[in-house]
């Protein structure tokens, strides 16, 4: 789960993390109001769950509040990566001496958690990664003692941050850390972290992510969860209990199991097509769920052909046969169906589907070819 960059620093500001003021507005004269309230310049930020807000215009330093008023009119309503813009942060502007860049996320190879930092502040941290990979310093927290302030301290010299300066970013560091085991976060990012003109720490940018599966023990983060920025496929099939995740291609792919899900789609990839979806009807599925599975797929206009891949081990062949009709007597569906059908009950599955006008096949393989070639076809 994602929230908000204005969220974010409600969090972080909790665990003491000196965040730059800021509030709401979903109007231009609400922007304007608290452009006005705080007086000089300030900066009109877009609240999306998406990057690249300032390359896309959706920052603006506005100098009065008529300007902030016509900044917050042009972001409003604004696309960004295929969100829509609903809300605006207005912040108090701040004399930025110099911009660094402060993270924790997961080291799963190392099992750690990992807590980063860069000089190169206020740009993509990515790019800086495959760019200039020598500009990142990391330190990795202890998984039983944590994040020793000594670690902090070495991230700060790292960075070539004068003494004077080192103990301010350790303990930022530190309650970023803090936030990120306390909140049960997959992500905890600050970037720019600056230092102003007076030599104060500050936090302009703040970026947090949840891992979905923690959220019943954090009633207050689930709360902040904004359904307008979410997939609402993939609302409606986590509320069915199936897990789905929206791609960007053309086939789409209804499997049993995480693990099958995953090679199918690594199947579909090798014989030259890409996966519409990433979708998991659980090892013991209901007929039910997989023809609520089956109208998740088809929602997506850009499906060109359908792969149903099962393997009956906890899940009967012809219970998911089963789903399979029921979902093609309620959903009507013009593109191709590929199925791959084997294990337990795999044969009555199989009469059951051929009386449904399928006809199923007994490798994946042989399923991601066909499916592939039924996709082209279409596109032709």
């Amino acid at each position: 789960m994602n929230v908000h960059e204005y969220q974010a620093a409600e969090i972080l500001a909790r665990y003491g993390v000196p965040v730059n003021p800021g509030r709401v507005a979903e109007s231009p004269e609400e922007a304007s109001a608290v452009a006005a309230e705080y007086g000089g310049t300030v900066v009109v930020k877009a609240q999306v769950h998406t990057g690249g807000r300032g390359k896309a215009g959706g920052i603006k330093l506005a100098h009065s509040p008529e300007e902030a008023r016509q900044a917050a009119a042009a972001i409003l309503g604004m696309d960004i990566s295929g969100h829509t813009v609903n809300k605006v942060l207005v912040a108090k502007g701040v004399a930025i001496a110099q911009e660094f860049y402060l993270g924790v996320v997961l080291d799963r190879p190392n099992r750690q958690v990992l807590v980063m930092a860069s000089a190169e502040g206020g740009v993509d941290i990515e790019e800086v990664a495959r760019e200039r990979p020598d500009k990142i310093v990391q330190r990795r927290a202890d998984p039983v003692l944590g994040f020793h302030p000594y670690l902090a301290r070495e991230l700060g010299f790292a960075l070539g941050l004068p003494a004077t300066q080192v103990n301010g970013f350790a303990a930022i560091a530190q309650q970023l850390y803090e936030a990120y085991m306390g909140e049960d976060a997959t992500l905890v990012e600050v970037n720019p972290l600056i230092l102003t003109e007076d030599g104060e720490w500050r936090a302009i940018d703040s970026k947090m992510s949840f891992d979905d599966n923690a959220l019943f023990r954090h009633d207050e983060s689930e709360q902040m969860r904004d359904f307008a920025e979410e997939n609402l496929t993939e609302l409606d099939a986590r509320n069915s209990g199936i897990s789905f995740v929206k791609l960007d291609g053309d086939i789409g792919c209804i499997v049993n199991g995480a693990g099958l899900a995953m090679a199918t789609m690594d199947a579909v990839k090798q014989h030259g097509g890409e996966p519409a979806n990433f979708l998991d009807v659980g090892g013991g599925a209901s007929a039910s769920q997989v023809a609520k599975a089956f109208s998740l797929v088809t929602a997506d206009p850009n499906v060109k052909a359908i792969l149903i891949n099962i393997f009956g081990g906890i899940t009967r062949g012809d219970v998911v046969a089963d789903g399979i009709r029921e979902a093609l007597a309620e959903v009507e569906v013009s593109a191709p169906i590929v199925v791959r059908l084997s294990g337990t009950n795999a044969d009555e599955g199989k009469d059951i589907l051929a009386k449904a006008g399928l006809t199923a096949v007994d490798t994946m393989d042989e399923a991601a070819a066909s499916v592939v070639a039924a996709a082209h076809s279409r596109a032709d």
